[in-house]
């Protein structure tokens, strides 16, 4: 084999982008259906939904109210009587209660709408109504329970009014009082623009809706947010159909917002007023009452300033018991390493600098570092080969062992130094809390005097200047929200947004078709092309071969199809895949396939042909004597080759004819079907019979069994030169090409080679190269039926 021809195209995980745009290219019929019918579609929706339009209006909430409080109640939060950290946040729900929302609702009639039915679409009226409607003596009801009415014109005074039914309940007069089961309502005529696009003589739809309903629908649609962290200006905005209906309810819903702050800010303010005063006139008794009660007891008792002795008494109490603490703590480190030295083994590192480092105690630290000097020295001699008779050694162990009767001796005294003070400590300590003990109880009484003096005194301060914040707050009543901007509506609504409609639309159309090819590629495991074979299999590829719209079933010396340059191109590379065989010697080349049906039998006598168009002595064995094929492309006997191995003595140029039209085309038939295949095929004497063949032909072509589901071709691999492996495109599922690979790498098949059979031109490599004069499909087909253009867009089953 020609190592430049085998070449290693697996490439894990690649993906070839254009093939793949290509592969979907194809498609552009579908794709171009489905972006149109996805337009239409988005035309339709802009063309008949109701745009939407945002107004946007915004606010700065002063920050003197908290929740539902106003800036009064406010005065008491250095007292800790709320706990709330945004006052923003708690306005923003407020603005967006159910309560403001359903007073502006009921304040601008918006329960109330009116439709006019146009020639596209039904648009509601607001400012172009051509009547005003008003209602009165209105019961609760009214708001629960849906209405609807129909106004039509009659003439410049009178007007016709229906109910949701049709039923007709009267033609009445502008102006007139009309009774409802829940109401009573007067119907007015106003005067609009011409250019309002209604005509003179109008039909209106009028439906009373339920508040609850209504109100919850703007509620979720008012949208109210801080503009940013650091500021207390709010955004308020609602999406309506119509512009003006979104103005005016965010003015309303900042007017109505403002006057609720400022009735409760007046309620509020004349209580908190009256609970100051009621609260002084106790608190200034009980403050006299005190003041009396503190003087009496100094005079009584000679007291001067106790509160200032008995905090020095503490505050050394506390030091000594500091210094004791620290002293136990030391005694107990001492002990630890007392008690470690006693357990430790004799030349056992020793911790340092766990022990305090004042008086006596450095001392030991130095010891404890000299120690741990010689144990490291003499544990250097040992590890560099010296014994423990080495004179060195012995000197550091006689240093080791005075050093460590130091220490613990150094380690005893102290000891019994922290002892001692911790002795004295304990009796300074119980001499100062002796000490505290013995101050007055009467030190203890006037600190209760005294605690209730400063409470009251301070609590009378604080009521008297919230007082005077309360009278200056009762002279002017501000808004709570100053407005910056008022509610403006956009130019262009906000919904549908037209051009991501039609991009989306655009998008749609394109990625339907697109999933549709995707999953069906996906759930596809045919083969399909020759990228789906190199992803799997490291196999030469000699090419593949497009169907043809020509019945021709084999090739002729003047054919000039797409199949015949294909053919040819396979037989070229064939030569460079056995050019190592001697040119003088016969070329045996095999043709199998893995299942039946994949067009091996054509591929055999196509190829068989086009070599002996070179000149070349060529013969033909049909070799799968089990389903034979090769009598439905050649005109051979029923007689052949399982004839010739089933009886003795015959000679088997008896068995081959030659093909008419060819000089140098021979073929040697199947025979018969013989009930031992297997048997036939294992003897000697087909060997034998492949040795004579040889002698006499230039190219030797053999079709055999598929090798998947009998072992017929392995059993005679051994007398083939070469293997071509035959691949039907869309038939062969792809889980097989790992049994191809097997036998590539066992090397069960010599010179294993792969063409692909039945392609479709144009996603062939050959297409791309522009080779081929002829295009079509059907040709080297055991089928041979033109696809259907639901088999071309869907693949064949």
């Amino acid at each position: 084999m020609n190592e430049n021809f085998t070449q290693n195209r697996f490439q894990d995980e690649s993906i070839n982008f254009r093939e793949q745009v290509e592969s979907y290219l194809k498609y552009w019929p579908y794709f171009l259906f489905s972006v149109i019918v996805t337009l239409f579609f988005a035309f339709i929706y802009l063309r008949y939904t109701q745009p939407q339009y945002k107004a946007v209006a915004t606010i700065l909430v002063r920050d003197d109210r908290k929740g539902n409080f106003q800036s009064e109640m406010s005065s008491f939060n250095d007292l800790g009587l709320m706990n709330i950290k945004n006052n923003v946040d708690n306005e923003i729900e407020v603005i967006k209660s159910r309560n403001i929302v359903e007073t502006a609702i009921k304040k601008l009639n918006y329960n109330i709408t009116f439709f006019a039915e146009g020639r596209v679409k039904t648009r509601e009226l607001y400012e172009n109504n051509p009547i005003g409607v008003s209602f009165f003596e209105i019961k609760d009801s009214f708001y629960t329970n849906p209405q609807s009415f129909t106004v039509d014109y009659k003439t410049d005074q009178t007007f016709e009014l229906k109910n949701m039914n049709g039923t007709e309940l009267g033609t009445f007069r502008y102006g007139t009082i009309i009774s409802l089961p829940y109401s009573k309502m007067v119907i007015t005529k106003n005067t609009i623009n011409p250019g309002d696009g209604l005509e003179k003589e109008f039909s209106i739809q009028m439906t009373i809706n339920r508040m609850a309903q209504v109100v919850q629908s703007y509620k979720n649609r008012l949208s109210v947010s801080p503009l940013n962290k650091n500021s207390s200006v709010v955004e308020l905005a609602v999406v309506d159909a119509v512009p003006e209906k979104a103005e005016d309810f965010l003015n309303a819903v900042i007017a109505i917002y403002n006057q609720d702050a400022i009735d409760d800010k007046n309620y509020i303010s004349k209580n908190t007023q009256k609970f100051i005063d009621e609260r002084l006139k106790f608190i200034s008794e009980e403050l006299g009452d005190v003041e009396k009660l503190g003087e009496t007891f100094l005079k009584s008792n000679r007291l001067t300033d106790i509160q200032s002795n008995a905090e020095s008494f503490v505050q050394n109490s506390n030091e000594f018991q500091q210094e004791l603490i620290q002293t136990e703590t030391q005694i107990k480190v001492v002990n630890s390493m007392i008690e470690y030295l006693n357990n430790a083994p004799k030349d056992a590192i020793i911790p340092n600098n766990i022990v305090s480092s004042d008086g006596s105690a450095s001392n030991t630290g130095e010891l404890i570092s000299q120690y741990n000097s010689f144990v490291i020295q003499k544990n250097r001699n040992l590890s560099n080969g010296g014994t423990e008779k080495n004179a060195t050694v012995v000197n550091l162990n006689n240093k080791i062992n005075d050093m460590r009767l130091n220490i613990t001796e150094n380690l005893n005294r102290l000891s019994a130094t922290l002892q001692i003070k911790r002795g004295d400590l304990e009796k300074q300590e119980k001499f100062l809390n002796s000490k505290i003990t013995n101050i007055p109880s009467q030190g203890r009484e006037f600190k209760v005097i005294d605690r209730q003096q400063k409470i009251k005194e301070t609590l009378y301060l604080y009521l008297l200047q919230k007082r005077e914040e309360i009278g200056i707050t009762l002279a002017v009543t501000a808004p709570n929200a100053k407005i910056i901007d008022t509610a403006l509506v956009s130019k262009s609504p906000v919904s549908p947004k037209r051009n991501l409609v039609q991009i989306f639309a655009l998008l749609a159309g394109l990625g339907i078709p697109f999933m549709v090819i995707f999953i069906k590629d996906f759930i596809d495991t045919k083969v399909k092309s020759r990228r789906d074979i190199e992803k799997v299999v490291t196999i030469p590829y000699l090419g593949d071969i497009p169907s043809s719209e020509t019945s021709d079933k084999i090739i002729e010396v003047d054919s000039r199809s797409s199949s015949a340059e294909a053919i040819r191109m396979i037989r070229t590379n064939l030569d460079f895949v056995i050019g190592a065989i001697d040119e003088t010697k016969c070329k045996t080349i095999f043709i199998t396939s893995s299942i039946p049906k994949e067009g091996k039998t054509f591929v055999s006598v196509n190829l068989a042909a086009t070599i002996a168009l070179t000149s070349k002595k060529v013969l033909i064995i049909g070799l799968d004597v089990r389903n034979p094929k090769l009598n439905s492309y050649i005109d051979i006997p029923a007689k052949g080759l399982t004839n010739y191995l089933a009886k003795n003595e015959q000679n088997i140029n008896d068995y081959i004819v030659k093909l008419d039209n060819y000089d140098n085309f021979y073929a040697l038939p199947s025979g018969v079907i013989p009930p031992n295949p297997v048997e036939l095929l294992s003897s000697n004497k087909i060997h034998d019979l492949f040795d004579e063949l040889k002698k006499e032909y230039d190219y030797i072509i053999v079709d055999t069994p598929p090798v998947s589901l009998v072992t017929d071709t392995l059993l005679i691999a051994k007398n083939a030169d070469a293997f071509v492996y035959v691949i039907r495109a869309n038939y062969l599922d792809k889980r097989m090409l790992g049994f191809i690979q097997d036998l590539y790498q066992e090397k069960k098949l010599p010179n294993l080679s792969v063409v692909l059979n039945d392609t479709d031109l144009k996603k062939s490599y050959g297409y791309a190269y522009g080779y081929g004069y002829g295009y079509g499909y059907g040709y080297g087909l055991e089928e041979n039926v033109k696809p259907t253009w639901k088999e071309k867009l869907f693949g064949k089953k």
